[in-house]
Order: structure tokens, then C-alpha cells, then sequence
């Protein structure tokens, strides 16, 4: 019997080697009071049986920085603690067999020296002199990591371990946790069990570490960590003669990855249609299980590989392998404080990625933890993405026998998934559908994305130019540009702040005065104290004491989260309201025209000027529209009670008719915003991103009464006085065949200094638009000066000049929004 103490200030479970790394990083800033329960035996649950490969370059910056961090890591841990991470530099190859792929990977390459990880571009017989066993029949490109590598994943976790220990963490194994006690809204503690003997850690904080358990563990206390197992399969030939040490091979359009080890070779695969596992839970004596082969699912991928790399014919199999591995909804990891709960932490759900991931995370998550609030933007992984309904087991089953598959699969721009869909529905969804909606995903709502014309397929044909929708999508945009059109964001995220004290506990948590007029719509953030965007929204006082707070569908959970966390003793209620309005904003010129149409309402600019909400009769129903816009032009979004949601918008329709009222779907939306150079949380401000050089000043109002001590405010100051050190651009190729989506290399005078952080075409302006963050070239560099440079963009290697600008390049001065 180990002897367990009664109180630390964290409690960490799981000893795989997320677990391990967490509590190497807390030890490592100076905490001494942790304590790693693992139920079992370290690494018994899915780090013992990874392939272990360290890729650098992932699909953001700062996931790629958290595993830039884990290889330098790794390479240092053995001269910590002793103990051998097995960590090689052997480099790593991607090889494309078609031409989106080689724009895929070549468009990687780009992001790749971005982010500062060193990169070349090999042609056929490049990647064959790199690899000379490969078949490079149909190969059309490959792109070398020199600095990536492979490492022994059980020895990873084991390291850490010992230096977590060395620094004093307490690491026991074979106790299970059987409780997370709780009270007033925060973890208290955990209880154990050891054999016979059972008892209770007072704790401050707990981490759940518990990989394809996490889900269950989190269960047990409210919170939501939605994952499921999935098989996942590889082979390890016998010994191959004269086999030297080889990069870690990738061909993604065979699903297969290659490791060279000891002399022999590691097939895995990543295939499109995986096999979830544990549909009825793990059992309670799983450590270092396998599953029973599946040698008919496997076949096909050995089939390729045999082809691909001719030894294998010549090799025998020493080990068919199955293993399960856990799988999130969306393919990303999950990293932070639960919403439901205070002081609980997750750190789970790797998506076959845990080796190079967990160094990092656990890192990051350490700081997060230390000092309550994220060391950079980690909304990629961040725990508060996820929606209540996705820890759904026949959700979570249907999912990710396709996310599995995601690792592999193209990633082409506007990808939907086509398992578990049509869970969240607006109540106009079949309304749209009749109308020729084709419908995409976001936080699980089926959301009208474009509407395909009479006989026109209405399904994606995938591309990295112009898709198949792509003339649909500029008929709308032009329809709002130039007549009227009408969109559904039902799916919008809506909050009520209500009580006593919803005035000042606003003005304490947003830029903007919150102190207006009855009806008022103001736009403002929600800051951190680095003056970074928490948060960006709408908010509406419907009366003395009650506002209406309008945030994206994807950071609903999170924008609660943060809202609730600074109440305090305040007398506040909040309210997740998002599904009992529907939202259909109409927007253009005609605008105005069609609401005449079918209310008796004045909608002049002397009785319902720009930013304010009225009430409104609408045919024969009742709603609430506020003259506000996402698209840079006249128009109302009119928000509408559920039951009478179909009743308004067959008016609309109607009234429309004769006015050329289009259908327009969140496509066109996304370019009419990009030309006016609209911000959009998540890709273009990030609570990393300060509000000032985002170019949002204007809706940060320091110097109003009740402005004296908002969250950021000495942040705002603090960037005012020292100045900025970068700003955000628009950009407009002069090319305007070229198209943009997101994260291409943004250049000023021949050198790469940032990435697109959104992309798309400005059908009216005739390109392809993008908002990207330009360094300043020296302290205090004037805008005029950094709009006067020479910028291109790159796309898949081939760089493009663009016209940059500080203004918004479709109507500068806002005039037609307020016509």
C-alpha cells in the first residue's frame, strides 16, 4: 500500500504521457504539491502502443509552436533525467499522388516557413534520392522536414515521469480514481481507491488526463469531454537486411505512414471509414490490451503499401498490431478548464497525435494553470469549443469513424463532414431546404452555406480554386452587393445579462460604453488583461436591466464561461438563449423596400437609424429588428420568436418577389465581409491579438464615465502609450484568376513576414481578398508608411502582388450602411 496524501494543490489522472508531461511542467514551475494517480500501470492505456512520430508542422501557429516545443523537448529530456526518450532527428517526407495534393502540401511547405520550420520541396526524383526504397510511380511532389523525427512513446512518458518526480511530484500507481468531489461550483478533491483500501485528496485543482476514459471520468462530475476509442491498426515487418535508418515516410492519399526501426518498418494507417471501439465502455482491467485483428480491414492499405514500397513484398510480419486510440468530434485535442466546473482541468483526446502533442500541451497548460490565463491563443484545443450535445455516444460513434480518417484525408478549404449531421437545425431549415440549400456544419447546426440553382447538384465538388458553387456564391454576394438578399443565422449564439447589476457588470466586461439608451446596439469586445479579444460581440439593452449579447455559434460555451467566471457577487443572472430566436438578416439596398412591403413600421433613418433595435410587426407575427451588419450594406437581421420563425419568413419571401429577394448563404457572407475587411473570431482576432492592432479601437472607449476599470482598459493604455508593434491589413491580388482561403505567406519587399489569416474573393472587387497582420518594420512605423510597401501573397510557392490597405477597401466610409 502506497502511502497517499490527504491534500495537494492538484490532483493529475492519467499516467499516460499527457498526465506525465502536465505534471513534469507544474513541477518544473515550482509546484511541489501534485500528486499522478494512474489506475493501472504508467503508459498502459494508449501511449505504450503509439507510433511515436514527431511532426513539427501542424495547421495553426501555435499548435505548431507546441510541437516545435515537444521535439527540443524530447532531444534534452535523456540528459535530465537519465532516462532515453528513444528520440531521433530522422527527418520526414510527404509525397503527393495528385495534383491537389501537391497544392496541399506545397501550400503546407509555405505555412511551414512561416512558422519558422525548416522546410524543402522535392520533385519526384528528389523524394526517390531522399528515399531510394519508394515506387515513385504517379508521386507529384513530396516536401522534406529535415528537423522532424520518431521517439520511443513509452520512454517519452517514463521521462517526463522521473523529472516530475525529481522535482517532487508524488506519482502512484494502481489507484483509481472513483470520485471528483465538488461544492459551490469547484473541484474539492478526489477519491480513490487502492485494492481494499479507499480514501479522499483535498485539492485545489484536478487535471483529467484519462485519454479514452476521459470521457466517462468527466461524466461522473458534470463535465462534458466528448471523445470515442476507434481501432487503430499497424504492422511491424521482421528484420530487412541492409535497411538503414529512413525518414518517416507520409502518403496520405494511401492513408499509410512508414517508420524505419531497428532494421524494420512500420506500416500504419489512418483509413477514411475507421472502426470505433468501446461502444459499451472499457473494460476494468484493461492495461496493454490489444484488440483482435482485422486483417480484411487492414488488406487494402497493405495492398498500396506493398506497391509503394516493393520490400515489404520480400518482408515477413512479425506483428499485426490493433490498438485503441481515442478521437474527438472535430479531429483537434482538448486543452483547458472545464466550463461546468472550476478548477477542472482536461488535457485528453489526442487524435493519434499524443506523442508530439502532450510536451507541448502539457506545457502550455501548465502556464494556464500557473497563471490563469492561457500563455497564447490555444482556441484550436481549448476544452470550451465543445457543445453539451456532443457527448452523445452514438454522436461521438458516428463521428469519429470519419475524423480518424481526417489525419489523411485532403484538407481541402470548406471540408464538411458527412457522418452525425443534422443534429442542430434552424427552424427554417426545411424551408431553405425546398429552396435549394446545401447545407454545411458549424457546432453541430446545419447551417445553409450556399444555394445551388434548379438541377444543379447540391453537394461539394472539393478544389483549391474556385468550387463548384463558386458562381452560386457570387450571385448572392451580388444580390446583397447590388438588390436585396436574405440570409438564415439562426445559429447565431445569443445570451441574456440580466438583474440589478447587468449595467455595471457589463461595463466592467467590455470595451464600449454599456451605459445607452434603451434599444441600442452597441459592437465592443471582451478583453483580457493583455488587451487580447476574449470575446467579439454585439450587445443590445432591451431595458434597465436586461441586455441581449449576440457572439458566434462556435464560441457560445466559451463566452458563457468567460461571462460567468467574473460575476462574482454581482446580481446577474445569464442566459444561453441561442435557440429560442431565429435570425434572418436582410441585407442590401432593397432592404428597406421589402420591409415596407409587409409592415406598417416606420424604417426611415430619422425613426430607426443604424445600431438600434425595434420592435416590428411582420405580417401577422411580431419581431425584433436591428439595424446592424455583417456585410457592409443596408439591411435589418430580424430576430423572431421559433414559433412564428416559418411565418416571417414565408412574408419576407413573398414581399421580397417583387423586389428580386434572393436566397444568400453563409458563403457570400463570409466575401461580402472580407471586403469591408469585417473581423471574424477565431481566424483574424484571438484573445492573443490585441485590440488595438486589430484595428478595433473605435469600440474601446477609455475615456467615458463608468469606463474607469473594464477589463483590459490599462492594457488599451498601456499599447497607446508604447505604440503598436503590428497591424492588421486588407489585401486585394491584382490576379484575379488566383483565390485565397486562409494562412497563405504574407510578403513584404521579398520577405516573409506573417500569414493570411483569412481568405476568400471579393466578388464585387474582383479578386481574392485576405486580412493578414503586418510587423512593423521599426518602432513606430506609420500606417501610411506600411501600407506604401510592396506586399505579395504566396500560394503553393508561387508568390502574387497585392494591393494593400488599412481601410476597407468596398466602402470606406461606411456610407451605404447607413443609406
Amino acid at each position: 500500500m502506497t502511502q497517499l496524501p490527504t491534500s495537494a494543490r492538484v490532483v493529475i489522472i492519467g499516467g499516460g504521457v499527457s498526465g506525465c508531461s502536465v505534471a513534469y511542467h507544474l513541477a518544473k514551475l515550482g509546484w511541489t504539491d501534485i500528486v499522478l494517480l494512474e489506475r493501472k500501470q504508467l503508459t498502459c492505456g494508449t501511449t505504450w502502443h503509439a507510433a511515436g512520430l514527431i511532426g513539427q508542422l501542424r495547421p495553426s501557429q501555435n499548435l505548431t509552436r507546441l510541437a516545435k516545443y515537444s521535439t527540443e523537448l524530447y532531444g534534452q529530456l535523456e540528459a535530465e533525467t537519465g532516462v532515453s526518450t528513444g528520440f531521433r532527428e530522422t527527418g520526414s517526407i510527404t509525397v503527393a499522388l495528385t495534383e491537389h495534393r501537391k497544392e496541399e502540401i506545397l501550400r503546407q511547405a509555405g505555412l511551414a516557413r512561416v512558422f519558422g520550420v525548416e522546410v524543402e520541396e522535392l520533385s519526384p526524383t528528389e523524394v526517390l534520392q531522399r528515399y531510394p526504397h519508394l515506387n515513385i510511380d504517379g508521386v507529384t511532389a513530396g516536401v522534406y522536414l529535415p528537423h522532424d523525427g520518431q521517439s520511443d512513446p513509452s520512454n517519452v512518458a517514463l521521462s517526463l515521469a522521473k523529472g516530475a518526480r525529481n522535482r517532487g511530484a508524488k506519482i502512484v500507481e494502481g489507484v483509481k480514481v472513483t470520485e471528483v468531489t465538488k461544492a459551490g461550483g469547484r473541484v474539492t478533491g478526489v477519491s480513490w481507491q487502492q485494492g481494499e483500501e479507499q480514501g479522499h485528496i483535498a485539492a485545489d485543482m484536478v487535471v483529467n488526463c484519462a485519454g479514452m476514459w476521459a470521457r466517462e471520468l468527466g461524466k461522473m462530475s458534470g463535465v462534458n469531454v466528448p471523445l470515442h476509442a476507434c481501432e487503430h491498426f499497424y504492422i511491424v515487418t521482421e528484420g530487412i537486411d541492409g535497411l538503414k535508418p529512413q525518414p518517416v515516410l507520409r502518403v496520405p492519399d494511401e492513408c499509410a505512414y512508414y517508420k524505419e526501426d531497428a532494421g524494420k518498418i512500420l506500416l500504419g494507417a489512418f483509413e477514411p471509414k475507421a472502426k470505433p471501439w468501446g461502444m459499451n465502455g472499457i473494460s476494468e482491467d484493461f492495461c496493454f490490451d490489444q484488440l483482435p485483428e482485422d486483417f480484411d480491414h487492414f488488406e487494402p492499405i497493405l495492398e498500396a503499401a506493398v506497391n509503394r514500397l516493393p520490400m515489404l513484398a520480400e518482408a515477413g510480419i512479425h506483428t499485426f498490431f490493433n490498438g485503441p486510440e481515442s478521437f474527438t468530434p472535430d479531429d483537434r485535442y482538448y486543452l483547458g478548464e472545464a466550463p461546468e466546473l472550476g478548477g477542472y482541468w482536461v488535457a485528453a483526446g489526442y487524435n493519434s497525435i499524443g506523442i508530439v502533442s502532450s510536451g507541448g500541451a502539457g506545457m502550455a497548460l501548465a502556464q494556464w494553470m500557473n497563471d490563469g490565463e492561457p500563455p497564447f491563443d490555444l482556441w484550436d484545443v481549448d476544452i470550451r469549443r465543445t457543445q453539451p450535445f456532443q457527448g452523445n455516444r452514438h454522436y461521438l460513434q458516428e463521428r469519429v469513424s470519419e475524423s480518424l480518417g481526417w489525419l489523411f484525408a485532403d484538407h481541402y478549404p470548406f471540408r464538411q463532414p458527412v457522418t452525425a449531421r443534422g443534429i442542430r437545425r434552424s427552424p427554417l431549415h426545411e424551408h431553405l431546404k425546398a429552396k435549394g440549400a446545401v447545407f454545411g456544419e458549424t457546432a453541430g447546426w446545419e447551417r445553409a452555406n450556399w444555394f445551388a440553382n434548379e438541377g444543379q447538384e447540391r453537394d461539394y465538388k472539393y478544389d483549391w480554386a474556385g468550387q463548384n458553387w463558386f458562381e452560386n456564391r457570387a450571385a448572392e454576394h451580388m444580390a446583397i452587393r447590388e438588390g436585396v438578399g436574405m440570409l438564415d443565422m439562426s445559429s447565431f449564439g445569443k445570451i441574456r445579462v440580466e438583474g440589478r447589476d447587468a449595467c455595471a457588470f457589463l461595463q466592467k466586461m467590455c470595451g464600449a460604453q454599456m451605459d445607452v439608451p434603451e434599444g441600442k446596439i452597441v459592437y465592443t469586445q471582451m478583453l483580457n488583461q493583455r488587451g487580447g479579444i476574449e470575446c467579439d460581440l454585439t450587445v443590445t439593452r432591451l431595458s434597465e436591466t436586461a441586455y441581449f449579447l449576440v457572439v458566434p455559434a462556435a464560441t457560445v460555451q466559451r463566452d458563457l464561461a468567460w461571462l460567468r467566471r467574473h460575476v462574482g457577487d454581482q446580481f446577474v443572472v445569464i442566459t444561453d438563449v441561442t435557440t429560442s430566436e431565429a435570425v434572418l438578416p436582410l441585407m442590401g439596398p432593397k432592404a428597406r423596400d421589402v420591409l415596407m412591403a409587409c409592415s406598417p413600421n416606420d424604417f426611415s433613418n430619422a425613426h430607426h437609424p443604424f445600431g438600434m433595435a425595434r420592435e416590428i410587426e411582420i405580417g401577422m407575427g411580431i419581431a425584433r429588428a436591428h439595424r446592424v451588419t455583417y456585410v457592409g450594406e443596408l439591411g435589418w437581421e430580424i430576430y423572431i420568436s421559433t414559433d412564428m420563425a416559418a411565418h416571417v419568413w414565408e412574408t419576407l419571401v413573398e414581399a421580397g418577389a417583387d423586389h428580386g429577394l434572393k436566397l444568400c448563404g453563409l458563403h457570400a457572407m463570409d466575401t461580402l465581409r472580407l471586403e469591408k475587411a469585417f473581423r471574424h473570431y477565431g481566424h483574424d482576432i484571438t484573445d492573443e491579438d490585441h485590440v488595438l492592432e486589430a484595428g478595433l479601437g473605435f469600440a474601446v472607449k477609455t475615456d467615458l464615465p463608468g469606463k474607469e476599470d473594464f477589463l483590459g482598459r490599462e492594457a488599451v493604455l498601456r499599447k497607446r502609450e508604447t505604440g503598436l508593434e503590428r497591424r492588421l491589413m486588407q489585401f486585394k491580388l491584382e490576379d484575379p484568376s488566383a483565390h485565397l482561403h486562409h494562412n497563405e505567406p504574407l510578403v513584404r519587399d521579398g520577405k516573409i513576414v506573417g500569414f493570411l489569416t483569412s481568405g476568400g474573393y471579393g466578388h464585387a472587387l474582383g479578386g481574392a481578398m485576405g486580412l493578414g497582420y503586418v510587423p512593423c518594420a521599426y518602432e513606430r512605423e506609420p500606417a501610411a508608411e506600411m501600407k506604401a510597401a510592396r506586399y505579395e501573397i504566396e500560394i503553393a510557392g508561387r508568390r502574387y502582388a497585392a494591393q494593400a490597405s488599412l481601410a476597407p477597401m468596398y466602402d470606406p466610409k461606411s456610407e451605404r450602411t447607413k443609406a
